[in-house]
């Protein structure tokens, strides 16, 4: 192995382990805290029993649910501040920012690792807090409905997690370091010779290889990114009925006939992986079409469980 693969080597190692960096950030000190929390959360609920039932009262029950609350507001905090890597351009740009690119500077790595180790560690260091704060006790109302919002939020941040740990890691395995862009370069050449290679062929074989050049979509909707799926994909028929025809004759016909059966299959390698990327970049962005509506749902009906509690 060359002097350049082993750095390439290396670099690549370094970019899959920033991706997980995050949950052992300085020696899982947000777990620590995360730990100690929900202990002392346990203490608190053991060691200090309401008169009566628990329901959440008394100057415990309102200790856990005010600690409940603020990691609520600061969590959804985070949530709207927090930057996004972008891995064709290399550096961390706010959601919804229209600047220039040369506008942005990246931010410190470790401070992203740190605000997101935290955010990861006490969101599920609310669960144990707030079901102490509810002293197991549940109903039709809008308390348990602020619960039940604060438990899917979480579980939806818990594949967040999840997917940002896995598919970047993946997307790199994929594009063998090479960006979207030259990828789609490469499937651009191999479009342009197919046209030149085809004009000499009878007009079976343009109709075929026109199949493969007008519908070999890529993205599309939310269903197709998901999961992947392009039945209609010209180029996979067109392989598939050029596989079903006998050789078309020798010479240079004959060549430029395997010549052309080639660069499909190099343009349908190519096309699997950008679609694989695109895939994937959806996998880990369609959490927060369900995470975000529950976030403001959550925030809602925490504001009517507090109002109900304290002014009804």
């Amino acid at each position: 192995m060359s002097m350049s693969d082993t750095a390439a080597l290396a670099a690549t190692r370094g970019r899959l382990s920033r991706h997980v960096s995050f949950l052992a950030y300085d020696n899982f000190r947000y777990l620590k805290l995360a730990l100690a929390a929900v202990a002392g959360s346990i203490v608190l609920y053991v060691a200090v029993p309401p008169y009566g039932e628990r329901y959440g009262g008394g100057w415990a029950g309102y200790t856990l649910g005010t600690v409940g609350a603020l990691l609520i507001l600061w969590l959804t905090w985070f949530g709207y501040k927090k930057r996004t890597y972008d891995p064709e351009r290399k550096y961390l740009q706010p959601h919804g920012s229209g600047a220039p690119d040369s506008a942005h500077q990246a931010e410190d790595p470790s401070r992203l690792a740190r605000r997101l180790s935290a955010h990861v560690y006490l969101g599920l260091a609310l669960v144990v807090i707030a079901t102490l704060h509810t002293g197991f006790h549940f109903g039709w109302n809008v308390h348990t409905l602020a619960y039940a919002l604060m438990c899917l939020v979480i579980a939806s941040g818990v594949y967040g997690v999840v997917a940002y740990v896995r598919y970047p890691r993946q997307m790199t395995e994929n594009r063998q370091n090479m960006t979207m862009a030259q990828l789609q370069a490469q499937v651009v050449a191999i479009d342009a010779e197919l046209r030149r290679r085809v004009m000499p062929m009878d007009d079976a074989m343009a109709t075929i290889i026109r199949g493969s050049l007008d519908n070999t979509p890529i993205g599309g909707s939310m269903w197709r990114q998901v999961t992947g799926h392009y039945p209609d994909c010209g180029t996979v028929q067109a392989i598939a009925r050029l596989q079903a025809m006998p050789d078309a004759g020798p010479g240079a016909i004959d060549d430029t006939w395997r010549l052309l059966r080639t660069k499909l299959d190099e343009k349908a390698a190519l096309v699997f992986r950008l679609r694989r990327d695109v895939r994937f970049k959806a996998l880990m962005d369609i959490w927060l079409y369900v995470h975000v509506p529950l976030t403001f749902a959550l925030l809602a009906a925490l504001m009517a469980h507090i109002v109900s509690v304290f002014y009804l």
